[in-house]
C-alpha cells in the first residue's frame, strides 16, 4: 500500500487529496495517514494541506538499480548493473566476476565500502549514505600501453558530469584528480588484468563525495564534497547515470581514435596545474616547470622556461593483475621536442 500511495505522489504534479488515495487503495483516511506517516519515517519530505491533500516535496537519496536506469541513455554502459548496498571494495567485486564473465560496460555500484582502495596502497572513505563507490568493467581492444589513457577519460566525463550539478565548478589535477575550488572530490583507480601481453579486462574504480560534511583531519583542506560545494548535494543515481553516459561517449571515441587527441581541448579546459607551477622529483632531483596542458598521448607537457624545449612527462601507475600475480607497473616517459614553444 505504502508503495502505491509513493507512486501516486510521485507522478502528481499537485497535491493528491486523502479522498482520491482512499478510493485508489480502498482504505479509510486513518489508513492512508498512517502510510504517509510510514513514508516520511523513511525520509521523504510529504507537505500535508487541508483541503488540499498531499504533496511530495522530496525525497530521500536511496541508490537503486532501477533509479540509475531510469537516467540512462547508454548503449552498453551501466546496462548491466550490480548494485551492493554494502560491500568490500567495488574493484574487488568487478574483478571477481571479470575473471569469469566478463561483459564489457558493467557498471558494479555500492552505497557503503568496508575496503575501499586508493592509489599507491591508500584507502578511500566510503560511508553509508554519504558517497558513490563505483566501478565500471571494461574490455578494451587497444595495445596494453594505452589503457593508462583510459583513467583520464574518465576523468573528463566526471567533469562533464559535475557541470551539469549547481554550484560545482570542475577542475582536473594531472593526471586524474577531480576537484572543486582546489579540493578533491573524486578518486579514481585503475587495475588491469592481461596475459602476457593480451588485456583480459579493465576496472576504472570511482569514488565521490557527495554528502560528506566533513573530513579526517590530515585531508580536511584538502578534500571536499558536492554538499560542501552547493549546500545540497545531487541525487546519486541521477548522477551515476550522467558518468556513465558520458564515459561511453568518450570511451568510444578513444577506442577509435587510440589517443587523446580529440580530448587535449577540453581536457586543459578543466586542467588546474595550466599554466602554473608544477615540480618534477626525479630521485633526489626536483625540477620546476610551467605546465602547459596535455599531450595527445596523456603525458603533461611542460617547459622550464619561455621559448626552452618543451619536455613531455608521462607517469601512470595502474595495478597490472597477471595470470598468477599482482604487481604494479610505473611508467615514466620523457620526450624532448627541439622545436621553441610559440607564444
Amino acid at each position: 500500500m505504502t508503495n502505491k500511495i509513493l507512486e501516486k505522489l510521485q507522478n502528481s504534479d499537485g497535491y493528491v487529496s486523502g479522498q482520491e488515495l482512499c478510493e485508489l487503495l480502498g482504505v479509510s483516511r486513518t489508513a492512508v495517514w498512517k502510510n504517509i506517516q510510514a513514508l516520511k519515517n523513511e525520509g521523504y519530505v510529504i507537505e500535508g494541506v487541508n483541503n488540499k491533500g498531499y504533496r511530495l516535496v522530496s525525497e530521500p537519496d536511496v541508490m537503486s538499480e532501477e533509479k540509475i536506469s531510469k537516467y540512462l541513455e547508454t548503449r552498453t554502459f551501466a546496462r548491466k548493473l550490480y548494485y551492493y548496498d554494502e560491500t568490500d571494495s567495488t574493484n574487488t567485486r568487478a574483478k571477481i566476476v571479470g575473471e569469469t564473465d566478463c561483459v564489457h560496460g558493467a557498471l558494479f555500484v555500492a552505497n557503503e565500502q568496508t575496503a575501499g582502495k586508493g592509489r599507491r596502497g591508500h584507502s578511500w572513505n566510503s560511508d553509508k549514505d554519504t558517497t558513490i563507490s563505483m566501478s565500471y568493467l571494461l574490455k578494451p581492444d587497444i595495445d596494453i600501453s594505452c589503457v593508462s589513457r583510459i583513467t583520464l577519460v574518465s576523468a573528463v566525463a566526471l567533469a562533464r558530469a559535475f557541470s551539469k550539478v549547481d554550484g560545482v565548478k570542475p577542475q582536473i589535477k594531472w593526471p586524474n584528480d577531480v576537484l572543486s575550488d582546489g579540493k578533491k572530490l573524486v578518486g579514481i583507480l585503475t587495475e588491469m588484468s592481461s596475459e602476457g601481453t593480451d588485456i583480459s579486462y579493465v576496472v576504472v574504480g570511482i569514488g565521490i563525495n557527495v554528502y560528506n560534511r566533513s573530513f579526517p583531519e590530515d585531508i580536511a583542506d584538502k578534500a571536499t564534497s558536492i554538499l560542501l560545494e552547493n549546500g545540497k548535494g545531487c541525487d546519486r543515481s541521477w548522477f551515476i547515470a550522467q558518468v556513465s553516459n558520458e564515459f561511453e561517449k568518450l570511451y568510444d571515441e578513444f577506442i577509435k581514435n587510440k589517443d587523446l587527441g580529440f580530448l587535449v581541448d577540453e581536457y586543459n579546459s578543466y586542467l588546474v596545474n595550466r599554466d602554473k607551477q608544477v615540480y618534477v622529483i626525479e630521485g633526489d632531483k626536483k625540477t620546476e616547470y610551467t605546465a602547459l596542458g596535455l599531450s595527445k598521448d596523456g603525458g603533461l607537457l611542460v617547459r622550464r622556461k619561455v621559448h626552452s624545449k618543451i619536455t613531455i612527462f608521462e607517469k601512470f601507475v595502474i595495478s597490472c593483475q597477471s595470470e598468477h600475480h599482482s604487481m604494479p607497473i610505473c611508467i615514466f616517459k620523457t620526450f624532448f621536442y627541439h622545436t621553441c614553444w610559440q607564444q
